[in-house]
């Protein structure tokens, strides 16, 4: 008997998140085909110059924009952005520091800091 191993693939949206990128700024190409595993890893690994431009200017997906910011995704929905930013509109927030974004900073950083002597005290229940 012998083992037919099938090629895995994905979806271009699947894909698209694997790689943090906003799907809708790839290619045509990208979007309209299936991505299977091995393609995604040569993605990963190496990556042609539509991903690097895209990886480094932007616009981003919200979980990307989120992590620039330090806030969490329901702290930009929150703040209503809604929309995919590029570097350039994310380095400009920082600039001018909303109020928003100072408070869901230190909204974010409070649940961190939870979440540590949450996991520091599990862990001494532990021992």
């Amino acid at each position: 008997m012998t083992s037919h191993q099938s090629t895995q693939t994905m979806k271009p949206a699947t894909a698209a998140k694997k790689l943090g990128v906003y799907l809708e700024a790839t290619p045509a190409e990208f979007r309209e085909g299936v991505v299977s595993r091995a393609e995604l890893n040569e993605l990963q690994a190496n990556p042609p110059q539509w991903l690097r431009e895209l990886r480094q200017n932007g616009p981003h997906p919200r979980p990307v924009v989120a992590a620039k910011l330090g806030v969490s995704i329901a702290g930009l929905a929150r703040a209503g952005v809604t929309e995919p930013l590029t570097t350039e509109q994310i380095e400009a927030l920082k600039q001018e520091g909303p109020e928003w974004l100072e408070r869901e900073r230190a909204t974010q950083a409070e649940v961190r800091k939870e979440a540590a002597r949450i996991k520091k005290k599990n862990a001494e229940r532990q021992d």
